[in-house]
């Protein structure tokens, strides 16, 4: 699984970061995935290896305009540059209203369909060949919600042994079983493919948040999960300046919930732009989100950039994308 932060920003945009957006890709395909777009989600686009032409299914966490401003200008610039192809877009109650209004009034009507889905209903599950999501009710200002992202493990790898044990010849008959099919021999025998091929590996898994000010939410969700990707949008001494209204979490908060739930890697992102990379008197620093969140988490942790991407792999080992290579994520 490959990923990239489109958009990390709290609410408005800082000059080095726009609002929310992900991208997610499963592993070597050119399809993907997106979570929230907001307002400039496309620009980023155009700095990064994704197109609006490949985006299989959007998801959007909630309606507040820092998540989903940016989907009219996506789609519209989708049919521009030639999209035809199916788009699923999933979001709570009020999302495709949005947009169904955004369309009538600017004189924009889709060729290429979209289905919507509602992913505020119980029991919301989308999925196709190479992932399952999943919704999650969170506690913000309007209905919110996460996503966890479970690929689909669809590789399979023969027994040489077994299928020596049970006589069944080289050739055709394996790359059948390899497929997941059943075969007779000609003695009579019926060789299931569950009964020759090794255990599959354990599937890679991404929880990505909404905004939401009780992380402990998602503690069910996060179980056998490798990934927490949660907004961090305060410290502990910000948010006892600015009070519980606005509903967001804090570093130490998503850090203690991830750490209870022992999920490996924690990425926060959803940052204020009071936390500055080189701050001044009396400002804070990004650092300071660091240094909360691992007070209370010791797996990787790392506060999400615009632009920056990271790959999951099939050994579900985490490392952030760089111009010499990949760096482990610690």
């Amino acid at each position: 699984m490959r990923f990239t932060f489109l958009g990390t920003a709290a609410g408005m945009p800082a000059r080095d970061r726009n609002v929310s957006g992900l991208a997610l890709a499963p592993e070597q395909q050119r399809d993907w995935y997106l979570i929230d777009c907001g307002e400039g989600t496309q620009h980023q686009l155009l700095r990064s290896s994704y197109t609006t032409a490949k985006v299989r299914a959007i998801f959007i966490t909630h309606v507040h305009g820092d998540h989903c401003y940016g989907l009219p200008g996506l789609l519209a610039s989708a049919q521009m540059s030639g999209r035809s192809a199916p788009l699923t877009i999933s979001a709570p109650t009020g999302v495709a209203e949005f947009i169904e209004a955004a369309c009538r009034y600017t004189d924009f009507t889709p060729v290429y369909p979209i289905h919507w889905l509602r992913s505020d209903k119980p029991g919301f599950r989308y999925e196709d060949e190479d992932v399952v999501v999943t919704s999650v009710p969170l506690s913000h200002r309007v209905p919110s919600f996460a996503y966890r992202i479970e690929e689909r493990v669809r590789e399979r790898h023969l027994d040489p042994g077994r299928l020596a044990q049970l006589g069944v010849p080289r050739g055709p008959l394996w790359g059948e079983l390899q497929q997941g099919r059943d075969v007779q021999l000609e003695d009579g025998r019926v060789i299931t493919s569950a009964a020759v091929c090794l255990p599959q590996r354990r599937p890679r898994c991404i929880v990505v948040g909404g905004d939401n000010d009780q992380p402990e939410l998602l503690r069910e969700a996060l179980l056998g999960c490798d990934l927490l990707i949660h907004e961090a949008t305060y410290t502990e001494d910000v948010l006892a300046r600015v009070g519980p209204a606005y509903q967001h979490s804090t570093a130490a908060q998503v850090a203690k919930t991830a750490a209870a739930a022992g999920v490996p890697w924690l990425g926060l992102t959803h940052i204020s732009q009071r936390y500055r990379r080189r701050p001044g008197t009396g400002t804070h620093s990004l650092r300071d989100l660091e240094q909360e969140a691992r007070q209370h988490y010791r797996g990787g942790l790392f506060l999400a950039d615009d632009l920056h991407s990271y790959l999951l792999d099939r050994e579900h080992q985490l490392y952030r994308e760089t111009r010499d290579g990949v760096q482990a994520v610690s």
